[in-house]
């Protein structure tokens, strides 16, 4: 399958009228098609199915270089598979777009490819490590949405309990960093854990909530039974209840499950 091929088929998806709405709602300056997230699915499963890991690597890395909206959402999707033979190629490649991650819903797509990539493969948890002190946001940020498998985990093997520890402690660095998305992140981590592991979020909370900002730390306890009692929250007595506006859902937890 061809670059233009592939281009031809999503083009052949969009919706008249779409195209406006969700550059508005994505708050997007690249080409928007007007695409929805359903059809992308259902594209790039059949992508998935006839082309091989190569291939599908070859026309990763060319859609994402179009920098069109959904083209960049259909990239990540075509490499999102739990098993690969051979995923070297596929993770290098998703590494290589980190510095272009300017957007939630284009970065939490790849950051879903990542999570598998992850899971197939822990040990790549230490060069998710270098992102955490990247110079560029999103990068710090996707530490976290791709490592969010290890917040869902149930009956923690040893090694798998020093890696939650680990990504905790990666949220818990950045906890003094304002930027809504770092802080939503920190609250969708903290949240997820919750459901698994309700005892390790509200310890996370109870020692760091004090220093996020109001709605991440209302978001992280949205599922936990018991409200918390914070040492102090003088530190944030400033900040208004009121953010500023930007959309707060995340693509991993509204996009269409992939097969």
């Amino acid at each position: 399958m061809t670059l233009e091929d592939a281009l031809n088929e999503l083009n052949a998806a969009f919706e008249p009228g779409r195209a406006e709405q969700m550059v508005s709602y994505h708050k997007q300056k690249r080409i928007v098609l007007g695409i929805p997230n359903t059809a992308i699915n259902d594209i790039t499963k059949g992508w998935r199915q006839a082309l091989t890991v190569e291939e599908r690597v070859t026309l990763a890395d060319e859609l994402w270089k179009t920098d069109v909206f959904e083209a960049r959402i259909a990239a990540g999707k075509l490499l999102t598979q739990a098993r690969i033979q051979d995923d070297s190629a596929v993770w290098a490649l998703l590494q290589s777009w980190l510095p272009d991650f300017d957007s939630w819903a284009i970065a939490d797509h790849a950051c879903m490819a990542m999570q598998k990539r992850l899971v197939a493969n822990p040990a790549r948890l230490d060069e998710v490590a270098v992102w955490t002190t990247s110079d560029h946001m999103w990068t710090r940020r996707a530490a976290l949405v791709a490592t969010l498998p290890w917040a869902k985990l149930n009956n923690l093997k040893p090694e798998d309990q020093a890696r939650r520890d680990q990504i905790l402690s990666w949220a818990a660095s950045y906890v003094p960093d304002r930027t809504w998305f770092l802080q939503k992140a920190i609250a969708w981590w903290v949240r997820d854990l919750s459901k698994h592991d309700a005892t390790a979020s509200r310890d996370f909370l109870v020692q760091h909530g004090a220093g996020m900002k109001p709605f991440a730390r209302k978001e992280a306890a949205k599922y936990l039974k018991e409200p918390i009692e914070y040492p102090t929250l003088a530190s944030v007595a400033q900040e208004t209840a009121q953010d500023p506006e930007v959309e707060t859902s995340d693509a991993g937890e509204n996009a269409a499950p992939d097969s």
